[in-house]
């Protein structure tokens, strides 16, 4: 039998849970959270915990936490630190004791307050489809219920609980929406709470197929990204059809969809993107002013071209935040997340030079330690392989169509007297290069993560 947890505070709510997942037969382990934030009526509330499961023959799992704490350390509210500290815990014990889901009492009333908070806030259809029945391993069966028919129901069977006391006061805005927004609305519709209820249920199937529609929209914009090498990945992974890291989407394809506006929203949004930033993307694009880039706070996104190519890219940001010596050949394993081994081979007849982007090859009598790893710099000049005479490192990425992103992360690494001996993942100078003079090769190779 498939075993669940019960999330138990001691409330009506929870209490009422409890009982009909017993009277339905399922096997049951409660699981309590002291968050410390009441004083002597949080331990009053685990103290009935305790006494209920015992009488029900309930398994009881306590947690302690110092939620004030917390919310200092990591600078969210208490209610967000609270929220934050008991899923993980819920989620680590269902694990640990191979329960199939864990089971919390929100109810119908619950449902109500969200929506409107999130109308309020303005969330958009995520929001107004209110609190999801099902979230991962998170059951909400008591959604249907609302706070009369749970209270009714424990009244029937005899059953008391706890009230927590903060429910009763108006400092917090859910608060402020059970005991003023929502009575207002019912005087003027009695049903107010059931059609807003009924409404986003309707919302959340809707949003079901506007979720699909969105997938296939995506796909219609999204282009595979360059097969440019990144350090720390290997050249499969980086020629995979669209690592979750970067999106390149053909703008072009965008403007003729039927909401673009909100189609971009959706995509820049994977990316921590705001909805005014990806406006800003759209305007951009659409003017096709090549070069504007946008922060979010773990991507960057930039136009690359002009409107109806591939013109926004959002990868990490630069992969290197400072520069490295590399004093002699070695293993590197930089805290940027980058490694790279440096190794002298002899030249001999089994010899071969490879031919993955990840690896460079050259003349060791040829360059000059220490080498040093670093971003690319404006009028940095090298002579690419198989050329003659230097070339600026910009001319040669727009040759080769890099894009704007790529060329924030390119990386070079140049020896003692200054000469870039490899542009890193993408040419190695000419001046380096491996005759029939030579006798040793440094082998330079970035290694995966």
């Amino acid at each position: 039998m498939k075993k669940y947890l019960v999330a138990l505070s001691g409330g009506a709510d929870s209490v009422c849970l409890l009982l009909k997942m017993i009277e339905e037969g399922r096997s049951v382990e409660a699981v309590h959270c002291n968050f410390h934030l009441r004083g002597d009526e949080s331990d009053r509330d685990e103290a009935f915990v305790v006494s209920l499961c015992e009488r029900l023959g309930v398994p009881l799992h306590r947690v302690h936490f110092d939620t004030r704490e917390y919310a200092a350390l990591h600078k969210v509210s208490i209610e967000l630190a609270a929220r934050e500290l008991r899923y993980r815990y819920f989620e680590q014990l269902r694990r640990d004791i191979g329960a199939e889901a864990i089971m919390v009492a929100h109810h119908r009333d619950d449902n109500v307050e969200t929506v409107l908070m999130n109308l309020v806030r303005g969330t958009g259809i995520r929001g107004m489809a209110g609190i999801r029945p099902v979230n991962g391993h998170i059951l909400r069966p008591l959604l249907d219920m609302s706070r009369k028919d749970i209270e009714d129901y424990l009244k029937k069977k005899g059953e008391t609980y706890v009230t927590d006391s903060t429910n009763l006061e108006d400092d917090a805005t859910r608060n402020k929406f059970r005991h003023h927004v929502i009575p207002l609305l019912q005087s003027l519709n009695p049903k107010a709470s059931e059609n807003i209820h009924s409404t986003s249920r309707h919302i959340a199937e809707a949003e079901k197929i506007l979720s699909w529609a969105i997938q296939e929209a995506k796909r219609s914009v999204l282009a595979p990204p360059p097969s440019a090498p990144v350090l720390g990945a290997s050249a499969s992974s980086v020629a995979s059809p669209v690592p979750p890291s970067s999106a390149i989407i053909n703008v072009s394809s965008l403007l003729s969809f039927v909401s673009p506006s909100y189609l971009l929203n959706e995509i820049c949004r994977d990316y921590g993107f705001t909805p005014s930033q990806s406006e800003d993307m759209l305007a951009a694009s659409s003017s096709s002013h090549v070069g504007a880039t946008f922060l979010s706070p773990s991507h960057i996104a930039a136009i690359a071209t002009v409107a109806g190519s591939l013109c926004i890219q959002i990868a990490p940001k630069t992969a290197l935040q400072k520069e490295y010596r590399l004093p002699e050949p070695g293993i590197y394993r930089l805290s940027d997340g980058i490694s790279l081994r440096l190794e002298n081979t002899p030249i001999t007849e089994r010899f071969r030079i490879s031919k993955s982007p990840d690896v460079s090859t050259i003349d060791v009598n040829k360059v000059k330690f220490p080498l040093t790893l670093r971003p690319i710099r404006q009028g940095d000049r090298f002579t690419p392989f198989g050329m003659k005479g230097t070339k600026l490192v910009s001319d040669y990425l727009t040759d080769i169509k890099c894009s704007v992103i790529d060329r924030q992360r390119q990386l070079v690494i140049q020896d003692a007297t200054g000469m870039i001996i490899w542009l890193v993942g993408r040419r190695t100078n000419e001046k380096c290069r491996i005759d029939s003079s030579s006798n040793a090769a440094l082998t330079i190779t970035i290694l995966p993560i």
